[in-house]
C-alpha cells in the first residue's frame, strides 16, 4: 500500500490531477472549472489531499466559516468529499485521510469537524456509515431527510442555517442551484439545459458563485440542489432519466 499523499497548493495545482475526472492531455471543462474554484479557496484554508496516484483517493475540506454550505458553527472544519474508489478501496486509505483531517483540526485548535449526511445514504455524499465509525454523530436534521454529522472535540456543535431547513422556494419551475466545485457539474448542467430547451421545459439554473449565496441557500447543499414545484428534491446530480421522474410529479 502506497502512503504517498499530496496536498494541493498554489504551486502544484496546475499540474496535479483532481481525482474525480482524470485527464492527462485533453483538458476537461469541468476539471478546469474546479481547478479555478480551488485556486480561489486555497487562501481561505481549503485543503485537498490525495493519494499520489492516478485514481480517486482524496479528502476535501475547509474551515466552516468559508465553506460554501448553509451551515454555521464556531471553529469547525467542513468535509465536502471523502472518496476512495476502484482498486484502492478496502486498503485503509479512507481511514488515513480521515485521520489526517482530524489531526489537522486538532493541531489548529478546531472545535470539531462536520459533514453532510442523510437518513438514507445518497449517491453523491461521502459514506456516512464510515464517518459514524470514526466518531461522527448526528447533531441536526431537516424534514427532507438530511442530517448534519459532527465530530466534536469540545462539546459544541454546528447547525444547519434556519433557511436551509425551509426547503421551499416561490418558483414552481425546475430550479437547480449549483457551483463549480465538482467537475461533474459542468457536463450535467449542459445536458439538462439542452434537454429543457429541446422539450420546452421552464427551468432556472442558478450558479452559486459567492460564499454569501451559499450560506443563504433555502436547502442543504454540497455543490448541487434541485427544486421542482417549489419543493426541494435532492442534492444528487441528475441524469435525464432521473429528471424525467421528477418532472412527472
Amino acid at each position: 500500500m502506497s502512503e504517498e499523499f499530496v496536498n494541493l497548493t498554489a504551486e502544484n495545482l496546475a499540474n496535479e490531477h483532481l481525482c474525480c475526472i482524470i485527464r492527462t492531455k485533453k483538458l476537461h471543462p469541468g476539471v478546469e472549472a474546479k481547478r479555478q474554484w480551488i485556486s480561489e479557496r486555497l487562501k481561505e484554508g481549503h485543503t485537498f489531499r490525495k493519494l499520489d496516484v492516478k485514481g480517486t483517493v482524496f479528502i476535501e475540506y475547509a474551515p466552516l466559516e468559508t465553506a460554501w454550505v448553509p451551515i454555521t458553527g464556531d471553529n469547525y472544519y467542513y468535509i465536502y468529499c471523502l472518496w476512495v474508489l476502484g482498486d484502492y478501496r478496502g486498503k485503509g486509505y479512507a481511514k488515513l485521510l480521515m485521520e489526517y483531517c482530524i489531526a489537522d483540526a486538532k493541531e489548529k485548535g478546531k472545535s470539531g469537524i462536520c459533514m453532510l449526511g442523510a437518513i438514507k445514504q445518497k449517491a453523491w455524499l461521502s459514506d456516512q456509515s464510515f464517518a459514524k465509525k470514526c466518531g461522527f454523530e448526528v447533531v441536526d436534521t431537516t424534514d427532507s431527510g438530511y442530517e448534519l454529522l459532527a465530530l466534536s472535540f469540545d462539546g459544541t456543535v454546528p447547525a444547519f442555517n434556519q433557511n436551509a431547513k425551509l426547503c421551499v422556494i416561490e418558483s414552481e419551475e425546475l430550479t437547480i442551484y449549483y457551483d463549480t466545485q465538482c467537475p461533474y457539474i459542468y457536463q450535467n448542467i449542459e445536458i439538462l439545459k439542452e434537454y429543457c430547451f429541446v422539450h420546452d421545459i421552464p427551468a432556472s439554473f442558478i450558479q452559486i458563485d459567492t460564499l454569501q449565496k451559499a450560506k443563504e441557500l433555502p436547502c442543504v447543499f454540497n455543490n448541487w440542489a434541485v427544486f421542482y414545484k417549489g419543493k426541494f428534491e435532492t442534492v444528487n446530480l441528475l441524469d435525464v432519466a432521473h429528471l424525467k421522474k421528477i418532472l412527472k410529479k
